[in-house]
């Protein structure tokens, strides 16, 4: 059996193709995910990919991760990076590696954008690789996990 890797995605990230292309470009998530899911198989991994616009809902996702011992969570908290702390929390409970991801350069951005408070209970944080930032954490995630 495969490991398990959840890909969350917080709020707006249905949006993905028609929000802001210029920043986001023209892939929706439908297309990330069957992206995730082929690369995935490609590693030996099984992916688990969510996206949700209620903050609650995100947080169940990493806790139900924590109760199964998922393998790993690739994380993308969109607008909730930098406003909750809840999300924060639940993430320190999750004891396997996690990435926080996001598909712009956020430093590049805005100055809201720039403080997050997910980054610090991760293990590693990607920013403005495009949507071909999944598919690096993917590769990245599974040298840190235990072979199958």
């Amino acid at each position: 059996m495969a490991h398990t890797i959840y890909i969350l995605n917080g709020p707006n990230l249905n949006r993905l193709g028609k929000r802001e292309p210029h920043i986001y470009g023209h892939e929706t998530l439908e297309m990330v995910k069957n992206r995730c899911l082929e690369r995935g198989a490609a590693l030996g991994l099984d992916v688990d990919f969510r996206q949700t616009n209620f903050e609650g809902v995100l947080i169940e996702s990493v806790h139900q991760a924590a109760d199964l011992n998922i393998a790993g969570i690739i994380i993308n908290p969109a607008g909730l990076t930098f406003t909750s702390v809840a999300l924060m929390d639940a993430l320190k409970m999750f004891e396997g590696p996690k990435v926080e991801l996001h598909i712009s350069n956020v430093h590049q951005r805005e100055p809201v954008y720039h403080d997050s408070l997910v980054s610090a209970p991760v293990t590693a944080v990607m920013a403005g690789f495009g949507t071909d930032g999944y598919l690096l954490a993917l590769d990245w995630m599974k040298g840190r996990i235990a072979p199958a």
